[in-house]
Parts: C-alpha cells; sequence; structure tokens
C-alpha cells in the first residue's frame, strides 16, 4: 500500500500539487481558528462572556457564504483559464489580504474590517477549490485517480490535525498578529509550489496575468457566460454520476452542517472541558479520516464506488448514535478520542469516493463547472443545517439533536443503498 503512495508522490508535479494543497489547507484552518480566537478575545473584553452560538454560526459563515457568490461563475472561467496560474494567483492573493488582517484590526480597532478581509479571502479560495480538482487529471495517469484523489483528501486532515492542534496553541502563545502573518506565508508557499508544477498548459508568472483575467471576465461575461453556465446545468442533469454525486454531497454537508455546532457542545457538556476535549476528539476524527483514506485508496479499484458511498453513510449513522450514546454513559477524554477516531475510518471513503466517480464519469471539458457546482450545492446544504441546528441546540440538548439526526441520516442512507441495489438488479436483467 506504502508503496503505491511513494511511487505517486515521486510524480513532481503531483507532489508539488499535494504539498502545496496541505500547505493553503493549514492556511485556511488557521485563518479560522486565529478569527475565532480574536473574535472570543474581543467578546470577552466587551462583554464579559464568552461568544454566543449565533456568533459562531456566522463567523463560520463567512468561509462560506463565498461559495454561493463565487462558485456558480467561477468553475465557467477555471475551465477556460490554465487552472495551474488561477490556483497560484489565487494563493498569492490570499496571502496578501491575510497579511493585511491584523494591520487592519489594530488601524481600525473593529472586528468589520478583518470580517470583510477574511471574506474576500475566502472569495479568492472558490477559485482555488475547483481549479485544483480539475488540474488533478492533467497531472495524473487515469489509473492513478483514484491514488491520487486519496492524497489530496487527505490534506484536509492533514490541515485539521496540524490547524486544529496547534493553531489555538500559536493564538493564545503568540497572539492574533502572529496566526495571521503565519497563515499569509503559508499561503505564499503554497503558491510557490504550484507554480513550479510544470504542464503544457502552464507558463511564467507575470504580473499581466491578473490584468488580463479581469479583461476576460468583463469581456466575455455578455458574450459566452450564460451559454456555458447551461452548457453545465445541462450536463449535470443528464449525467447519472454526475447528478448521483451532487445529491450525496449535498445529504453529506447537510448531515456534517446539522451536527458542526450541537456536536462542539455534546463534547464540552458531556467531558465539561471548554475547547482542550473538543480538539482531541476532532484531531482524532481527522487522524481516523487519514488512515481510513489512505486504506480505502489501495482497494477501491476493487469495490463498486456507489455501493461503498452508500453503505458507509448509512454505517456511520449508526456509528454517530452509537458514539454518543456510549460516551454519556462512559464520560472520559480517551474514550472520546477513541470513538473520534473510529467515526474517521468508518467515513472517511464518502469524498475519496465521490470526487473519484466525477473524475472518472464526467466530461474533462467540465469539470471546473461541476466542481463549482459541488461547492456550491454542499455548502449550500452545510451552511443551512447549521444555522437551523444552532437555533435548535438552545432549545433542545445536543444529545437528542445528534440521535435523531442519526436516526434520519441512517433512513436517508437506507434509502441510497436500497436505490442502488435495484438499479443493478435492474441493469443485469436481461431485455
Amino acid at each position: 500500500m506504502v508503496k503505491q503512495y511513494l511511487r505517486l508522490l515521486k510524480e513532481r508535479n503531483f507532489f508539488l500539487l499535494w504539498l502545496g494543497q496541505i500547505i493553503s489547507q493549514f492556511g485556511d484552518r488557521l485563518t479560522q481558528i486565529a478569527l475565532l480566537g480574536l473574535v472570543s478575545k474581543v467578546s470577552l473584553t466587551a462583554a464579559g462572556s464568552s461568544v454566543s452560538t449565533s456568533r459562531l454560526a456566522f463567523v463560520m459563515s463567512l468561509a462560506i457564504v463565498p461559495v454561493f457568490i463565487i462558485s456558480p461563475i467561477s468553475g465557467v472561467y477555471i475551465d477556460r483559464w490554465s487552472k495551474r496560474k488561477t490556483m497560484y494567483i489565487s494563493d498569492a492573493v490570499r496571502s496578501i489580504f491575510v497579511l493585511l488582517i491584523p494591520f487592519a484590526f489594530i488601524r481600525f480597532n473593529s472586528l468589520v474590517s478583518v470580517y470583510v478581509l477574511v471574506f474576500l479571502s475566502f472569495c479568492i479560495g472558490r477559485f482555488f477549490i475547483p481549479a485544483k480538482m480539475a488540474f488533478i487529471p492533467e497531472i495524473v495517469d487515469k489509473e492513478d485517480i483514484f491514488l491520487a484523489n486519496t492524497l489530496i483528501s487527505t490534506t484536509a486532515a492533514i490541515a485539521a490535525l496540524i490547524g486544529i492542534g496547534f493553531g489555538a496553541i500559536i493564538f493564545e502563545t503568540y497572539g492574533a498578529a502572529t496566526a495571521f502573518t503565519l497563515d499569509a506565508a503559508t499561503f505564499l508557499i503554497s503558491a510557490l509550489a504550484v507554480f513550479f508544477i510544470t504542464t503544457t498548459n502552464g507558463g511564467s508568472f507575470i504580473f499581466r496575468d491578473i490584468v488580463d483575467i479581469g479583461k476576460d471576465v468583463v469581456s466575455t461575461a455578455k458574450k459566452s457566460f450564460i451559454a456555458e453556465f447551461k452548457e453545465g446545468i445541462k450536463y449535470i442533469r443528464t449525467s447519472n454520476e454526475t447528478r448521483y454525486a451532487f445529491k450525496m454531497f449535498f445529504f453529506a454537508f447537510s448531515y456534517i452542517g446539522s451536527l458542526y455546532v450541537v456536536f462542539i457542545r455534546f463534547i464540552q457538556e458531556t467531558l465539561t472541558t471548554l475547547v482542550k476535549d473538543v480538539g482531541f476528539t476532532v484531531v482524532a476524527l481527522a487522524a481516523g479520516i487519514f488512515f481510513g483514506s489512505l486504506f480505502y485508496g489501495r482497494i477501491a479499484h476493487k469495490i463498486d464506488v456507489k455501493k461503498t458511498i452508500n453503505a458507509t453513510m448509512f454505517i456511520a449513522s449508526l456509528y454517530l448514535i452509537f458514539f454518543v450514546i456510549f460516551l454519556r454513559i462512559h464520560p472520559t477524554p480517551l474514550n472520546a478520542v477513541i470513538l473520534g477516531f473510529i467515526l474517521g475510518l468508518v467515513a472517511s471513503p464518502i469524498v475519496v469516493g465521490i470526487n473519484t466517480l466525477i473524475h472518472q464519469k464526467s466530461d474533462g471539458n467540465l469539470l471546473g463547472r461541476i466542481f463549482s457546482g459541488l461547492e456550491f450545492i454542499s455548502h449550500l446544504g452545510f451552511l443551512v443545517f447549521m444555522f437551523i441546528f444552532s437555533f435548535l441546540a438552545d432549545i433542545f440538548t445536543p444529545f437528542t439533536i445528534i440521535i435523531s439526526v442519526g436516526i434520519i441520516g441512517a433512513f436517508i442512507s437506507l434509502i441510497f443503498v436500497l436505490k442502488n441495489d435495484s438499479s443493478s438488479r435492474t441493469q443485469k436483467t436481461p431485455a
């Protein structure tokens, strides 16, 4: 198993993309941790109380709302531009925005300027992510797509391990300015890593690229944007695999959104700590996803992708119910870490499987629009359900909400399992 991943990482272009992704996602995590720390510190100073659930939801929405503004149009231009240039320019611009955050806060002594810069940074990031996913087939052989998706998806787990595990320490030890400055450096390093990737569609970076991109948006939007956007929507509606991926992404991210704030409160109340045990549990979850993704990527070609995704969602839902019941009966930090790690192992094949299904079955000329659409629909589900359940968390106990979400998730997953089995039998039945 390890030899297969090492072989892929020896490919210079893929290694640079993979390395840049790790560093860039670490930067995203560090931005969120530093922002949450800064907001909490200001709230404590001003009101003498902890940050409210609604404020927490608002802060998290700064990273999500740009998806709805940028993603519907970014895919069209990503398919037209050099994906490599799109990525390194995006990270270079993000580096500038993040670097300005501590200076803006000191200058205006207000969180409003910080919110604006963070919002702009995540807007630019909406070009980087779909460009990255659409770029993979350009530098990876078709037979290595499964392995490539596995390694790319594990960057999120690595970012969580480093960002969540050490981001808070950096903020508390050295302050917000240092955290944001380090974050800006990560984006710059990521940009350099992607810049040194060599492809036939690439080219040297010149400042003129940014100007040309701006002119291209203005001059071509009226001519062809609507037609190309409609083409992407039509393809998504007529492609069974792509349509299935959209349904599962919406379901999965709605699921995560409904649990996001509630799960944090459940851990806090059960283990009677503020952030320490939440951090350890999340790190364990990320570690489980990391190792589970490595294992799944090695055997994925032997198993039907749809069946794996559907079964994984069902099993993960049942395990989630067991998780909260067991931890409530035996509330120890060690149990939370062990249970979190196993949950990560169980859930790991979902994102890897969906991304690979799209790469294998979708039109390569439309990948930018497809992944931008996935960004849009998945974050829509996350944002809507995060706010709904943040409100419900003040009415019902977190334990009750998580059990209810687990039961609903298991029921919907079972429908997907039965529907896929029915479709498979129909296809095998001779006419």
